[in-house]
């Protein structure tokens, strides 16, 4: 018997499996910014926009600061260094308009807020025609400046306005609402809180209407009052809304330029007779187009920045310590 013996087949020799090759860093940061070439193209336009109008201005204005110049000269302006900041630090008019900045923006910050924070929660129930009170309430913020102020000047009026009219008609003698520092200051105030209450208002009934109906249900389930759930449900859920509203009532007002400029109805920077409502943007205009001295004027713009840099980091340290405080 013959064994015929057969041989197997060719074997396949396995080895090891292929390793891909390793991408490079600079390689696979090519390939990244090749696949998002679009996405920065498509923000590149706001970028421009925002270098050329916001922070090219920003860093020039500071520039400006630090040299004594004329409107006629901008570019002949002599290095002072810190001189306009300490000429502006010893200036009784600085000093002036950072007070009445001050009164005036709480005499409209607050009321206006507090009356927002309340016309929300009316409109946050379920009222007929609410889309019409929303339209109306926004109405004032659509106003022009100009427009509102000049007819709240004439109701200001001394001898024939609409409000010293009011009072005579009730026994009390007519103020002259120009003329005195409260009184101008309140009839400013006045304006810019009939401007911005509305606007307020919106933001917080947007914000009221993302609140979670179970924390209502709940309270109500404990006897809460609609006053206590105001209190205990809508405030605290608020919270960031307000600390927002509040940051940017600050800075419109620490701004506040329009109404006090137009006010008398002549177009004066100099704030009334004795500088009795003249604001910080009303003295920067001043400083810059009336007494041609640009490095003074930026100096002040840069006074105002840097106030209300200190206001937004009292606001957050407040809103953290709150927040920490609540935990």
């Amino acid at each position: 018997m013959t064994i015929t013996s057969t041989s197997p087949p060719d074997a396949v020799v396995l080895g090891p499996p292929a390793t891909r090759p390793a991408v490079q860093p600079s390689r696979r940061k090519n390939n990244r910014l090749t696949h998002n070439r679009w996405g920065y193209a498509y923000v590149a336009p706001f970028f421009l926009v925002f270098g050329a109008f916001s922070l090219y201005p920003f860093l020039y204005t500071a520039w400006v600061s630090l040299h004594r110049t004329s409107l006629s000269d901008i570019d002949g302006g002599t290095w002072v260094g810190l001189e306009n900041y300490r000429n502006l630090l010893q200036s009784e008019f600085f000093w002036n308009a950072a007070r009445n900045t001050l009164t005036i923006g709480i005499l409209a910050t607050v009321p206006q807020l507090c009356m927002a924070l309340g016309l929300a929660h009316l409109l946050n129930y379920q009222l007929r025609g609410r889309t019409f009170f929303r339209t109306v309430m926004l109405m004032p913020y659509a106003t022009s400046i100009a427009a509102a102020t000049l007819v709240f000047a004439q109701l200001f009026g001394r001898d024939y306005g609409l409000i010293n009219t009011a009072l005579e008609a009730v026994g009390l003698d007519p103020v002259d609402w120009e003329g005195g520092t409260w009184s101008s200051q309140i009839a400013i105030a006045t304006i810019v809180t009939w401007r911005w209450t509305g606007y307020n208002a919106l933001i917080y009934l947007a914000a009221m209407q993302s609140i979670p109906g179970e924390l209502y249900e709940a309270a109500e389930i404990d006897g809460a009052s609609r006053w206590k759930q105001f209190l205990h449900v809508t405030i605290p859920s608020l919270r960031p809304t307000i600390v927002f509203t509040i940051i940017v009532s600050t800075i419109g007002a620490v701004q506040l330029f329009g109404e006090p400029l137009l006010f008398s109805g002549n177009g004066t920077t100099s704030g009334g007779g004795s500088g009795q409502y003249q604001t910080l943007g009303l003295l920067m205009y001043q400083q810059g187009w009336s007494n041609f001295n640009i490095g003074q004027a930026a100096s002040t713009a840069w006074a105002m920045f840097l106030i209300i840099l200190v206001v937004v980091g009292l606001n957050a340290l407040v809103g953290r310590l709150r927040a920490r405080a609540d935990r």
